[in-house]
């Protein structure tokens, strides 16, 4: 099974804690409004965001951040801007 379709087909799975969430708009500068999950599905759903998995973790790369997701329980632990 192509790895990347599995975390796609498991998007509706991808939450965070709040801490998640503050940390995510703090790293990305994200508006207080907005919501968080859904922003970070979008990014992955991006038809440019590069998947790969990596251990315990999914890591996504799009041309704004990388995206952290524990392969397992499908938890964001983390988005960071993207330096490249």
């Amino acid at each position: 099974m192509n790895q990347e379709h599995e975390l796609i087909r498991n998007l509706d799975r991808l939450h965070t804690t709040e801490l998640g969430i503050k940390r995510i708009r703090d790293h990305l500068a994200l508006r207080a409004d907005l919501d968080v999950i859904s922003w970070c599905r979008d990014q992955i759903r991006d038809k440019e965001a590069i998947i790969a998995k990596n251990g315990k973790n999914w890591y996504i790369s799009t041309e704004r951040c990388i995206i952290t997701v524990n392969a397992s329980s499908y938890t964001i632990i983390t988005a960071h801007k993207n330096r490249d």
